[in-house]
């Protein structure tokens, strides 16, 4: 495989919402309590929303910034690149990575909407979980077809209410919803509980991913108060081992065998061990706990049932025999820290040496566009889908490197926000 002739779609990037998202999508009554985008005192910005200010963490968008001026200080909108939250920008962004498509995860509402499950009226939290989900699939994904593959967040606050959330946004073609990797650590009923069964039986009916990424349970895995963010970037991927146990032990995937389970930025390189892990334990105690998985080995059920995703893995890669071929995704991470952006393909070609043809097709773009029921190709013919096509697409885009430390209002907040 050429670098130049890849295909390339990411199933984990984000979108920094842009301040005008709510406009014309919610009732008068409404208006005035939606979240509002503003400059604080200090100049830098926030989401202002039910009395609480909202940052964003300059780590959520750095990508085009020297790694010396990364930080996890409030930034402000002229800091970032328009890629961020400008859709025309972001495509001129992805066509000059060479990437054709991506699955964009929300910021400030956090990763499966937890900011309108602790709104009050549940009326209202409705009426914004809808605004959002309609603003994410009719404008930025629908301002250029095929591009951006939608991905709703739900109510979490009610089972029933997110089920009926995934039907109304199946019906106009998003087949994704985050939720969290662990809704006990939110305060809410566990996976092992029956009470998300309205919410699984309708993604199963709609043939909907759930997308459980890394930190959507609102709990960093720190150690220690003293603890560096070095720690928590080298747990972060690993902490979806608990997820991952959860979601076999659960009964989730007896009970839904079609319902299919995303670790979003989990990487893989893990993965072999714990398969490995699931079937020692259970040749073990199955006989005094008397588990049943219907005749499934832990490792097949697994593998049979949840998508990996990974950005740069090549331990993963290299044990990807030990892993369910059809079931692995690969990311990017724009505009994050961890993103490869605007070098994926060369970062990613490094991993995929003495791989074949066809399982890169598979990891770079066919089982993305099998589980996420997308299909670019609709819109784009795939020969202008390639990382050569589109990089000359983007010829004259600026991708250079800029410092904007510059921009830093001189009173800005410099507290962790981690």
């Amino acid at each position: 495989m050429n670098i130049d002739d890849l295909i390339l779609v990411s199933v984990d990037d984000h979108v920094i919402e842009p301040a005008n998202m709510f406009e014309g999508r919610l009732e008068r009554k409404y208006v005035d309590v939606a979240p509002r985008f503003v400059r604080r005192d200090d100049g830098t910005m926030a989401w202002r929303y039910e009395g609480q200010e909202i940052l964003n963490p300059a780590l959520n968008a750095v990508a085009g910034r020297p790694k010396e001026e990364f930080g996890a200080e409030p930034t402000t909108i002229e800091e970032i690149r328009s890629g961020c939250y400008d859709i025309d920008s972001r495509i001129k962004d992805m066509n000059a990575n060479g990437v054709l498509g991506s699955l964009n995860f929300p910021s400030f509402p956090r990763f499966c909407g937890q900011a309108f499950m602790e709104t009050k009226d549940h009326d209202q939290a409705v009426a914004m979980v809808r605004a959002y989900n309609d603003w994410h699939i009719e404008d930025w994904a629908g301002t250029h077809p095929g591009r951006i593959i939608p991905l709703a967040i739900p109510m979490l606050w009610d089972p029933e209410a997110a089920a009926a959330e995934v039907r109304r946004v199946a019906a106009k073609g998003c087949h994704a919803v985050t939720f969290s990797s662990n809704p006990y650590d939110l305060g809410l009923p566990s996976l092992y509980s029956d009470h998300w069964d309205p919410f699984w039986k309708a993604c199963e009916d709609e043939g909907t991913v759930v997308c459980m990424h890394l930190g959507s349970n609102s709990k960093l895995p720190v150690t220690a108060p003293e603890a560096p963010i070095e720690l928590v970037y080298t747990l972060s991927p690993v902490a979806l081992f608990s997820a991952a146990a959860d979601l076999l032990w659960s009964g989730i995937f007896l009970k839904f065998p079609s319902l299919r389970i995303a670790l979003s930025e989990g990487g893989i390189g893990w993965l072999p061990y714990f398969l490995e892990r699931v079937d020692y334990i259970h040749s073990h105690t199955k006989y005094w706990t008397g588990t049943d998985l219907g005749g499934w080995r832990p490792s097949e059920l697994f593998s049979d049932r949840v998508i990996l995703c990974f950005i740069d893995d090549l331990v993963g890669l290299e044990n990807r025999h030990h892993l369910n071929i059809d079931n692995i995704t690969w990311e990017c991470d724009y505009p994050h820290s961890d993103t490869t952006w605007p070098q994926a393909p060369e970062v990613l070609m490094k991993s995929l040496g003495g791989v074949s043809d066809d399982e890169i097709n598979k990891i770079t773009h066919l089982n993305a566009m099998k589980h996420f029921r997308y299909d670019p190709f609709v819109h784009i013919p795939r020969e202008h889908a390639t990382v050569s096509a589109l990089r000359e697409q983007a010829e004259g885009w600026d991708i250079s490197v800029k410092s904007v430390k510059h921009l830093r209002p001189a009173g800005a907040d410099s507290r962790q926000a981690f």
